[in-house]
């Protein structure tokens, strides 16, 4: 190995990554990317000539438990490009701080590729074979991950805390206020806005629904607070009105821990049940006085309802999309059976003239649409067919699937015999130990449950049973009882013009279709 590394020339790219939490927690400055190239820059100088500096590839802003970076996609891509045969980074956690996707390039993806890894502060160069920083690599991986956990709860802990003291820790503030500029954590008010919020607010309490305010706002070009902030054009919408109208912002109260990240390596957001909210009352100036705001919440504009269920389900439900506006097609149906198609976008703003109404027959458009997919099927070669969905799940190679989950529990038992020596080296203390060994042997746990999951796909594949097939094909094809699940399997939106016609996009190759009501 020695000897392949002296011959070789290497294309070498560096990767830095400087995440959110660093920022917010003051990084050290050695971590900033500007040190980070200069460091990585001068070790590839020292290297020699036979190491090209390619490419540096840059991630500031984003977290290390996830891979999806901008920065770190393209080295990939440039890597299966053939660019790149070597990547080198200040330190394992700037590769990333998920440890078992860590492990996964680091031990696989790279090897596979040929790609020589180098971390420069951990020692670790993964074409050097008698390196004994080589065999710790997964264990810094465990505890980067463990890291980036509890950074992540400290972090949010640290955040309820000042919620619960009352401080402003959002980004976004409600329309009439902003941020103190000389106390980022308090609210003031911001006039400009605060006017709106006061139109609305004397609007409700004069009885004026959620629509007609909506109207008034938009009619009257009263700015949005995406215009007022963003220069973005949009409209008010009765949402937004009745969000405005149920705020305890605006009788100086904080609101805060509505939502919550699922967790620390997934970063969508998920609604909180009211009891965890963190309320805490008078914390900034009122816009509107508390008693005009209660008698509002006792109006009928601002109160909970449930939606109506829908008198008709229609079978094209979900699947209509107006062609001018490209805003949804709802479906009405009067007193004496008649469905007709409506753009919600016209609806909602009809005053406005953002669209056309498309008022046309839903029923005249199923039937064209029935009518079309009938004749579409009757072209096709049910062998054909047949014989596509055999040769798909036969290229499914379970028998790969199953050892790769093997060797990732295979993995995971080597670093828990790991980590026990390290305990008994008194490397770790006795909490981390049992720390890390639940950690470990929950993932055990998961990848042993997927591993059943897919050994059952593969008894139960339906590519065993050709009548199956048959059966199932033919009952699709006859298209006798369609349903909107089988409606949404054929085609992926149809989108309704003003002049009558329908373009139907359909799911496979044939892309678009256009027919006339």
């Amino acid at each position: 190995m020695l000897e392949q590394i002296k011959n070789k020339n290497y294309k070498v790219a560096i990767y830095i990554r400087l995440s959110k939490e660093d920022l917010d927690r003051g990084y050290d400055e050695s971590e900033s990317i500007k040190n980070q190239k200069t460091l990585l820059t001068e070790y590839v100088e020292e290297l020699g000539d036979k190491y090209e500096l390619t490419n540096i590839y840059v991630d500031q802003g984003f977290t290390g438990t996830n891979f999806n970076r901008p920065g770190f996609q393209k080295m990939i891509n440039d890597i299966k490009l053939g660019k790149i045969n070597m990547v080198i980074t200040k330190d394992l956690s700037r590769l990333g701080r998920d440890y078992i996707e860590t492990g996964e390039y680091i031990e696989k993806w790279f090897p596979e590729h040929n790609i020589r890894y180098i971390s420069v502060t951990d020692g670790i160069d993964t074409f050097v074979t008698n390196n004994g920083n080589n065999d710790i690599a997964p264990f810094k991986s465990i505890l980067n991950d463990m890291y980036s956990k509890d950074l992540s709860k400290k972090i949010r802990t640290a955040l309820h805390t000042m919620q619960k003291q009352g401080k402003w820790v959002g980004g976004k503030t409600a329309l009439g206020y902003k941020k103190d500029p000389n106390n980022k954590n308090k609210l003031i008010i911001y006039e400009p806005e605060a006017k709106i919020v006061r139109i609305i607010f004397k609007m409700a309490l004069d009885g004026n629904n959620v629509g007609k305010i909506r109207d008034y706002l938009n009619e009257n070009k009263i700015p949005t607070a995406n215009q007022l902030r963003y220069n973005k054009l949009t409209f008010w919408e009765n949402k937004t009105v009745k969000n405005i109208l149920k705020n305890e912002v605006y009788i100086g109260n904080t609101v805060q821990n509505k939502r919550s990240r699922i967790s620390y390596k997934n970063r969508k957001l998920k609604s909180n049940p009211k009891e965890e909210w963190n309320i805490v009352t008078k914390t900034h100036e009122p816009i509107i006085d508390e008693e005009i705001f209660n008698k509002i919440q006792k109006m009928i504009i601002v109160q909970k309802y449930s939606r109506n269920e829908k008198k008709h389900d229609f079978l094209l439900d979900g699947l209509l999309f107006c062609y001018e506006c490209k805003h949804k097609i709802g479906v009405r149906g009067r007193e004496n059976g008649y469905m007709f198609m409506i753009c919600n976008n016209y609806r909602r703003n009809s005053k406005l003239g953002l669209c056309t109404s498309h008022g046309f027959s839903y029923d005249a458009l199923e039937s064209v649409v029935l009518q079309y997919i009938k004749k579409l099927f009757q072209y096709i070669n049910i062998n054909e067919i047949e014989y596509n969905i055999k040769t798909y799940e036969a290229k499914k190679d379970y028998k790969k699937i199953l050892c790769k989950i093997e060797t990732e529990i295979k993995l995971i038992n080597d670093n828990i015999d790991k980590i026990y020596i390290d305990k008994l080296n008194r490397k770790i203390s006795e909490e981390m130990y049992v720390r890390l060994f639940e950690k470990l042997k929950s993932k055990i746990s998961e990848k042993e449950n997927e591993y059943i999951q897919i050994k059952n796909e593969k008894e139960n594949n339906t590519y065993n049973n050709p009548e199956k097939i048959k059966n199932l094909l033919n009952e699709f094809l006859k298209i006798e009882k369609p349903t909107q699940e089988l409606m949404k399997v054929i085609i992926s939106k149809i989108e309704i013009h003003q002049n009558k016609q329908i373009d139907i996009y359909l799911n496979f190759k044939k892309p678009k279709e256009n027919c006339l009501l």
